[in-house]
């Protein structure tokens, strides 16, 4: 009877404490999705600054346009972290297929990090496979000074598109060395793409320096769909030119971050952010301009309903994601060099559609204490907490002081409809959506400094 009794009450307060939890959730909510300036600072970033590729002049301004957001969301403190980057410039780039009797000019995005053809024309056959295996089974004489054509597709039926993009991501980032090491003299890719249009897609790109730097390409799919049934019939020549190349010198740039003071326990750290960085088309506003604004609205929402976290919060704003990862880097050497205790860093950069679930890399024990939170952000539409998902700034930290990372997983449909774009711009955003995002992420770190984890 008496453990019965206890047994009851340890209940009863479960039931309590979650019913504070839900109340503050629910003002949370109401707080962003009523007031939240993320939508308008998301705005400013987009049309002010525009894309930022890291090192660029654009990407110096968004360090500034992040320090004013911050100070504005009133941050307890505010301060740049210095990171030097890498600094890719595109310059003048075309692409002309003939597929019939002449020359067409096509849609077309060289890929990040890549070497152009140094302004000068590259004018060759167009070989088409399929895949890597197809392209190993070709005789070194079917290659040589070739233009070789991965048409590698998106595949559409993973519901989760980022496991298709994981598929497909490789043709992009391996393609040129896998082609030089046979001598071909360029690829052109199709985009790692969901979508039925011809946007090409730009997106970092690695060579092997054990061969030869050739230029690479990506086409839309409408494109590629062309140039796909081009090659079924017959020849098709290309004719690429381009401008991009690598600096030679890295950059002095910053992350910027923003922190609440905790008032119990101010040496435990809850880091959240985005990165500020974006490739050099479109807006960068799904990526991740998204990330960073909701970031940003954890900070002002805690200072709007006076909510005073046990732990310190702190909001990041990471420079250099895309093409090296120098910001995440920087601040977890930060973090390591200064015996910092961090006991969670969440990210966004999926995107700021309708948030669908919390990914976790952490160990089970610790997935377990957020899970007895599942059944409170239902209202909100989050249901699945089953991905191993954190995000690459925060890596770092896992990686040198075994932090626990969560990542925002919003709805997937259509982020690879818009990832590293011209459509990446701050019209294709909702702004409930991204509120919500933001809501989610500051009722998780609300119920991580408040419980533990």
């Amino acid at each position: 009877m008496k453990l019965r009794l206890l047994t009851l009450v340890a209940c009863m307060g479960i039931c309590n404490a979650h019913a504070q939890d839900s109340l503050q959730m629910r003002k949370i909510a109401d707080e962003i999705l009523l007031h939240g300036t993320c939508y308008d600072n998301l705005r400013v970033l987009c049309k002010s600054v525009g894309h930022r590729i890291s090192g660029s002049p654009a990407a110096a301004k968004a360090v500034s346009w992040g320090e004013k957001a911050m100070k504005e969301a009133g941050a307890d403190k505010v301060w740049l972290q210095a990171a030097d980057v890498p600094y890719w410039y595109r310059g003048k780039e075309s692409l002309y297929l003939k597929m019939g009797k002449e020359y067409k000019k096509v849609r077309a995005l060289s890929l990040g990090n890549s070497q152009g053809t140094s302004g000068r024309p590259l004018e060759a056959q167009v070989v088409m496979v399929h895949n890597f295996d197809e392209f190993k089974a070709l005789p070194d004489s079917k290659v040589k000074g070739k233009i070789i054509f991965f048409d590698y597709r998106f595949r559409q039926d993973f519901v989760f598109t980022f496991h298709g993009y994981g598929d497909a991501v490789k043709y992009r980032w391996a393609s040129p060395s896998v082609a030089a090491k046979k001598g071909a003299a360029g690829v052109i890719i199709r985009s790692m793409s969901t979508g039925m249009d011809d946007f090409p897609h730009t997106g970092g790109m690695h060579y092997n320096d054990s061969f030869l730097k050739i230029p690479e390409m990506a086409l839309g799919n409408i494109t590629a769909d062309q140039l796909e049934q081009a090659c079924e019939k017959g020849e098709v020549m290309a004719r690429m030119n381009s401008e991009c190349h690598m600096m030679p010198a890295l950059v002095h740039s910053y992350n910027v971050i923003g922190e609440i003071k905790g008032t119990e326990t101010p040496e435990r750290i809850i880091t959240v952010g985005g990165h500020l960085d974006s490739w050099d088309v479109g807006e960068g506003a799904s990526d991740d301009g998204a990330g960073c604004v909701q970031s940003i609205e954890v900070i002002r929402a805690f200072k709007a309903l006076g909510v005073k976290p046990k732990c310190t919060i702190r909001a990041v704003l990471f420079m250099n994601e895309e093409n090296g990862n120098k910001g995440g880097e920087a601040y977890a050497d930060s973090a390591k060099a200064r015996s910092e205790h961090h006991i969670l860093a969440v990210e966004s950069d999926a995107g700021g559609f309708s948030p669908r679930g919390i990914g976790m890399e952490m160990p089970t024990e610790m997935k377990q204490r957020i899970l007895k939170y599942k059944n409170l952000f239902l209202d909100y539409g989050v249901y699945d907490f089953s991905l191993e998902e954190g995000g690459t700034d925060i890596s770092p930290l896992k990686k040198k002081l075994d932090v626990p990372l969560v990542g925002l997983i919003p709805d997937s449909q259509r982020y690879f409809d818009l990832h590293h774009t011209d459509n990446d711009v701050f019209e294709q955003v909702n702004h409930r959506e991204l509120k919500l995002g933001a809501a989610v992420m500051a009722q998780l770190i609300y119920l991580v400094s408040e419980n533990g984890l």
